[in-house]
């Protein structure tokens, strides 16, 4: 009853940010556990690694398995299943008696969301109209910036009473009325067409497009021209130059150092000589909605400046927050003072210039670089590339500081970001305004728009890359 009120685009909206919410809320909770799992487990730093890496480790074959689960069994069972993972890993993690037993649960709670970051953004590029489509998978990231921030405050509220068990297992709560919601909720009309269902991708195209036949057409059309999608095909042009971009892409949005920040942040201030509650678990809550309103922001701009504008503004921030890390480090044995104020300064524009940039386009390029039958499998190998790259950043980040410094670490994170931004600057593509079934010509032209597909789409030429030889 509740579906049948409510306009198929907000649906969608509800999804894509309750998912970020479970995911974000996911991730950071560890953040502030972290801090009395270690007293009563007794764990050393690289033990404390390992609780942090779990869930980034078990992300890696829930992405694998993404892709080809959603073609198998639908964006909408896939996602079904993710959420009941939520809800039975998140209370296992919150009910472990010895360290093997936690590591086990979050090891499995991070291959349900290593499904639902595949799964999700596919479901939200098929369902939503093209000229909401951007903005709805930029709230998908909204919603996760939200729940880091959750994450942090419940910390803060449980941080007197040591509720480490609280703090994981109330990742459930939000599982279970997702549950609910997907139980009944209809599948994408492109995984219909892939199925051959077609009169439920009519009927559900009706529900949210004027022209449902026409839409409907040019959806069977693209599936027409296209052969069975397999890894294979990835890997054969024009298809390979997308697995290309996207794999490299994937990989620079997590090694550039995220997640150094989303999970370390109270050490980093511990190592600031912060002590107090307040300060290791308010000030990352304090981050992370500064981060939120950047992803706000980007969530108004992405569909009118495009994606690559936004992309490349953000990460110039974040080479400039490594800039002033860096800075801080190694003036902090003369200007104590500067260490405290200054990486805050510099953590804050960092997460500021993340959620602007890579944490805004990540989920929109993974839902729109591929055609019909790729686009899981397509999503599944940047995610994977993505989900590597963040479990080694969160296995050695401590590890790295501790034995390194942290110039010489915000050094290495800075010179990533440089080439992140080299790598955007030349190969990335703007896909505002087009319909997924065309943005497959940028990929058949060696990295440029056909004449017949540019349109006017308040497409800005000075920012299209420039076509190349493979």
């Amino acid at each position: 009853m509740i579906r049948a009120r409510m306009s198929p685009v907000v649906l969608v909206g509800i999804i894509a940010v309750s998912f970020g919410v479970i995911e974000g809320y996911a991730l950071s909770n560890v953040a502030g556990a972290l801090l009395y799992i270690a007293d009563d487990f007794h764990l050393s730093t690289g033990r404390q690694e390992l609780v942090a890496a779990a869930i980034a480790v078990g992300e890696i074959p829930g992405a694998v398995g993404g892709g080809m689960l959603a073609d198998a069994i639908g964006r909408t069972k896939a996602m079904l299943l993710a959420a009941i993972g939520y809800v039975v890993f998140a209370v296992l993690s919150a009910t472990a008696v010895s360290l093997p037993l936690l590591l086990t649960a979050r090891l499995l709670l991070g291959v349900a969301i290593g499904v639902s970051v595949v799964v999700v953004p596919v479901f939200v590029a098929e369902s939503a109209p093209a000229r909401v489509r951007g903005s709805l998978l930029v709230a998908y990231q909204l919603g996760a910036v939200v729940g880091i921030i959750v994450g942090y405050l419940v910390a803060y509220l449980l941080a007197d009473s040591h509720s480490w068990r609280w703090m994981l297992g109330l990742a459930a709560a939000p599982a279970v009325l997702m549950t609910l919601l997907l139980l009944r909720m209809p599948d994408t009309p492109r995984w219909y067409v892939l199925k051959g269902q077609v009169d439920k991708a009519r009927q559900s195209l009706s529900e949210s497009e004027s022209d449902a036949e026409n839409e409907l057409a040019a959806i069977a059309g693209a599936f027409e021209q296209e052969s069975a999608g397999s890894l294979a095909e990835m890997m054969r042009r024009p298809y390979s130059r997308a697995t290309v971009f996207v794999v490299v892409f994937g990989f620079f949005v997590q090694a550039t150092g995220i997640n150094a920040i989303t999970f370390y942040s109270p050490r980093l201030f511990q190592a600031m000589g912060l002590q107090d509650n307040f300060a290791l678990l308010l000030l990352p809550a304090l981050v992370q909605t500064a981060g939120l309103v950047a992803a706000a922001f980007a969530l108004v701009m992405v569909d009118r400046q495009g994606r690559r504008i936004i992309l490349l503004v953000g990460i110039a921030v974040m080479i400039a927050a490594n800039a002033v890390l860096i800075g801080v480090f190694v003036l902090s044995s003369d200007f104590a003072d500067a260490l405290t104020v200054g990486a805050f300064l510099g953590i804050l524009l960092f997460t500021v210039g993340y959620n602007v940039g890579f944490g805004t386009v990540a989920s929109v390029y993974a839902g729109e670089c591929f055609p019909p039958r790729l686009r899981s499998i397509g999503s599944s190998a940047m995610l994977t590339s993505n989900l590597v790259a963040s479990a080694v950043v969160t296995a050695l980040f401590l590890t790295m500081l501790d034995g390194f410094g942290g110039a010489l670490t915000f050094t290495v994170f800075g010179a990533l970001a440089v080439a992140a931004f080299a790598f955007v600057y030349r190969y990335a593509p703007e896909t505002k305004g087009r319909q997924l079934e065309d943005i497959r010509h940028f990929w058949e032209s060696g990295h440029a728009w056909r004449p017949e597909h540019s349109g006017d789409l308040g497409y800005r030429r000075s920012l299209e890359p420039q076509p190349t030889s493979d």
